[in-house]
């Protein structure tokens, strides 16, 4: 990953982790989760390597907002893409 591709990754980040993620010490040691809730960001990538739908984890931790959900896929695609052009 070159310099400038990782500056905007990390801004991107920053700027989602702002939105949609957040990460704290008091909170479950500090495990980045969705923001507003205590869900873990890891639990959405488990369910949907599992082969389960967005629908589902969606009833299964109703906390977290279908937005919210679409901005952390939207965001890894993004830096995935980026990643790919280089």
């Amino acid at each position: 990953m070159t310099p400038d591709i990782l500056s905007e990754t990390i801004i991107i980040m920053k700027n989602l982790k702002n939105k949609v993620i957040s990460s704290s010490p008091n909170i479950l040691g500090g495990t980045p989760v969705f923001a507003g809730t205590r869900v873990p960001v890891q639990n959405l990538i488990d369910c949907l390597k599992a082969g389960d739908s967005i629908d589902l984890f969606l009833y299964d931790f109703p906390t977290v907002s279908r937005e919210q959900v679409v901005a952390v896929l939207e965001a890894a695609k993004e830096e995935m893409l980026e990643i790919a052009a280089t």
